[in-house]
């Protein structure tokens, strides 16, 4: 898979100016050219422009670019808010997500659907089409931008296979592609062994949709994907080979993807604590 591109995250917000360059830099020594425009950052930059150029110009330093992202998400600000007076601001934050990453050259955004649990009073059904919505309006941007906004595989009854290719066969337009998430899909696998797993106690009275060939499933549009590992229980976000992940399996499965544009690592390297050095090592491994 080398002429797919590998991205890697780091949790930014773990550090204060001094040390940001220097990660970047332990990163590009390593091996890496890419880094992830992370929710994190993109908070920092709309809520300040002028860290776009700060970031830029770092990252131009240490011989490194950004290629892809992943939207702020949260209550209020996924595509399933359902709350009238809560989707223009909504939206409009997601519009300048897509103008920004557009001039950082970024072209593929991961944006989560949402937790059908975070609003209790509205169904499922209901839920989904403010999803639609959301991308009715969205979608057209995206188009003439030339980005393609990701949608994501989680653990809840919204974040399905069989819901996200609903949506999908919704908007036809290659603007709308999926993000494959490799550890949320393991919890929706061998989470089914621990009644203490995050499907569990997310479905609550109801039985999970157990899966195990979610790639599978999501492969004729897998633009994104998320690569990261767990024990099946929790979304630990570990490196791989730290968890119950058959990376050979999944590694050749993404091979088979027509649409696939980029690699990320989702391992979250401080809350891991797994040293930058041995994250760059595993993908080469395997991807």
């Amino acid at each position: 898979m080398s002429s797919i591109p590998v991205t890697f995250l780091f949790d930014f917000d773990t550090l204060d100016d001094k040390t940001r360059a220097y990660v970047m830099n332990e990163f590009a020594a390593n091996g890496a050219k890419h880094l992830v425009l992370t929710d994190t950052l993109l908070r920092k930059i709309l809520g300040n422009l002028n860290f776009k150029e700060i970031m830029m110009k770092e990252m131009e330093a240490a011989g490194l670019t950004f290629m892809d992202s992943h939207a702020v998400f949260g209550k209020y600000l996924d595509l399933n808010c359902p709350v009238p007076e809560a989707r223009p601001e909504m939206l409009l934050r997601h519009k300048l997500q897509l103008q920004v990453i557009n001039s950082m050259g970024v072209d593929t955004i991961t944006i989560h659907l949402g937790n059908e649990n975070t609003y209790p009073e509205y169904t499922l059904e209901e839920q989904t089409d403010a999803i639609k919505r959301s991308l009715d309006e969205l979608l057209p941007m995206a188009e003439k931008l030339g980005i393609t906004i990701c949608i994501e595989n989680i653990w809840s009854r919204i974040n399905t296979p069989e819901n996200i290719w609903e949506i999908k066969k919704a908007f036809p337009t290659d603007a709308l592609g999926f993000c494959y998430d490799a550890g949320h899909a393991n919890l929706m696998d061998k989470g089914r062994n621990n009644p203490e797993s995050n499907p569990y106690k997310t479905w609550k009275d109801m039985e999970p949709r157990w899966d195990d060939k979610i790639l599978e499933k999501m492969l004729p549009h897998v633009v994104n994907c998320h690569i990261h590992d767990n024990n099946g229980v929790t979304d630990q976000h570990f490196n791989l080979g730290c968890g119950n992940i058959d990376w050979e399996h999944i590694s050749k499965l993404l091979q088979q993807s027509p649409r696939l544009k980029v690699i990320q690592s989702e391992v979250i390297p401080m809350r891991a604590n797994a040293p930058i050095k041995d994250i760059c090592e595993a993908f080469r491994r395997y991807f």
